[in-house]
């Protein structure tokens, strides 16, 4: 690998770490293999699959497809299958939390920044974007996509646990190796380790943030996220602001867990039950126990 490669690797054992940087996050691929020529062309694959998704889906840059829905002031936009495929499965998660996960509630970034600071907008300015958003106000009819004009899409919400599975999916394809993939959190194993082992995985205490764990989470196959305030937040007068906010009141939901970690089948259906339990602030846990999956949730 020529040394301007953004990508690094290390043997730790019959381990290796391949590491860089993706989607404004640490990434990780974990590879059981003493080969270390798999080691290298997993971790680039992993490294090429996520560029080519921030790429194609980052609403930062300019050119993409997201960028031409963003900017088509009510005009429809033709989209292909994959991204059609991210619209439909939108669309799921609109349905299911009954309109409270919306991609179209990013416009509320330009007044939310959740910097730790204690700066809050005003009703005022929250009831002035409140009208672009709302993913029913879309006509979506695949391929084509019609926003009305001055609505944006951002798939911030569920990009990167795409990304972790459709990576994994390819590392698969490389070798018999188990594999275990983490960007930014979101981390998927594709098999078990040799003799069945797991993997071991830290939860991050909210409470102490990036200096100690929660507990150790076994992973023998399937995806993990975590949800949380830890690092985004706001703090204004005692009262903490979370950054998941609720696009029907263009407010932080109230009662929100700290942190919330869901293993389901995928990332993708990991993330989607993680947000869902924090968009319902008080009641997550009930919300949790009814989806019949493994989850930690921290007060």
């Amino acid at each position: 690998m020529a040394n301007s490669s953004p990508i690094q690797l290390t043997s730790h054992g019959e381990t290796w770490m391949g590491s860089f940087t993706a989607m404004a996050c640490p990434c990780e691929v974990l590879i059981e293999t003493n080969d270390n020529n798999i080691a290298w062309k997993t971790t680039e694959t992993v490294w090429q699959e996520a560029k080519r998704i921030e790429h194609k889906f980052s609403r930062y840059r300019s050119g993409n497809i997201i960028d031409l829905i963003n900017h088509a002031y009510g005009k429809p936009v033709e989209v292909d299958p994959e991204t059609a495929k991210l619209l439909d499965f939108a669309t799921q998660c609109y349905q299911l939390s009954e309109g409270k996960f919306d991609i179209t509630s990013g416009v509320l970034r330009k007044l939310w920044k959740f910097d730790g600071s204690d700066k809050i907008p005003d009703q005022v300015q929250i009831d002035a974007v409140m009208p672009l958003i709302g993913w029913d106000k879309a006509t979506w009819n695949s391929p084509y996509l019609t926003l009305l004009s001055g609505m944006e899409i951002d798939l911030g919400g569920i990009g990167k646990e795409y990304a972790v599975d459709q990576a994994s999916q390819l590392a698969s394809k490389l070798s018999d190796a188990s594999v275990l993939i983490n960007f930014g959190g979101d981390i998927y194993v594709n098999k078990p380790r040799l003799n069945n082992k797991p993997w071991l995985i830290g939860v991050d205490n909210p409470h102490n943030t990036g200096h100690n764990a929660a507990g150790k989470i076994k992973l023998l196959q399937g995806g993990l996220t975590t949800s949380g305030d830890a690092r985004r937040f706001l703090l204004k007068e005692g009262v903490r602001y979370s950054h998941i906010l609720n696009p029907q009141t263009g407010w932080p939901v109230p009662d929100a867990p700290r942190s919330v970690t869901v293993i389901a089948n995928t990332c993708l259906e990991a993330g989607m039950l993680s947000t869902f339990a924090m968009l319902h602030g008080k009641n997550a846990e009930e919300f949790l126990a009814e989806q019949h999956v493994k989850y930690w949730c921290i007060r």
